[in-house]
């Protein structure tokens, strides 16, 4: 049985797919619980976790 696969969007995280994640999780250097903080204060679009992630934290 030949499955399509799902198209993406370019600008959103998947976080069903492993391998996003953690590409997404080691390119802005966090370790895992501070990129699930992230993610639930920005959501799932990569722009906004980039810049979530590059604010400082205090």
């Amino acid at each position: 049985m030949i499955r399509r696969k799902a198209a993406y969007f370019r600008n959103s995280l998947d976080l069903r797919d492993k391998v996003q994640v953690k590409v997404l999780r080691k390119r802005l250097r966090l370790s895992e619980a501070q990129f699930a903080d992230t993610i639930r204060k920005s959501g799932n679009s990569i722009a906004a976790l980039t810049k979530e992630a590059a604010t400082p934290k205090v």
